[in-house]
C-alpha cells in the first residue's frame, strides 16, 4: 500500500489494487486543485459534493455516487467547499 500526498497535505490518497484494477481511495480538503493524468481514470465520488472541470467542459457538479472520467494524458479542476471522499480507477 501506497500513500499519497499533493497540494500540502490537501488531498491524500491510499493505493490498492482489487478485482477492478489499480485504484486510489482518498480525500480532497476544501480547495482548488488541478491534477494531470497518464492513463485513464475514472473517479467515483463516495461522499461529499465536488466540483469538476474536464478540459474543453463546463464546469459540473458531482454528489455521492457519480462518476466521471478523465482521458490519459490530461488534465482537470476540482473544487470542493468541504471534504469530499472517492476512489479513482486507473486503466
Amino acid at each position: 500500500m501506497k500513500h499519497n500526498v499533493y497540494f500540502e497535505g490537501k488531498v491524500q490518497s491510499l493505493s490498492l489494487t482489487n478485482a477492478e484494477g489499480d485504484a486510489t481511495v482518498g480525500v480532497i480538503s476544501p480547495g482548488k486543485f488541478t491534477f494531470s493524468t497518464s492513463t485513464e481514470e475514472r473517479m467515483i465520488i463516495t461522499s461529499g459534493t465536488l466540483k469538476v472541470k474536464l478540459l474543453g467542459k463546463d464546469w459540473a457538479v458531482m454528489k455521492k455516487n457519480t462518476e466521471f472520467i478523465v482521458p490519459a494524458k490530461s488534465s482537470f479542476d476540482v473544487e470542493a467547499d468541504a471534504d469530499v471522499s472517492y476512489i479513482c480507477y486507473y486503466k
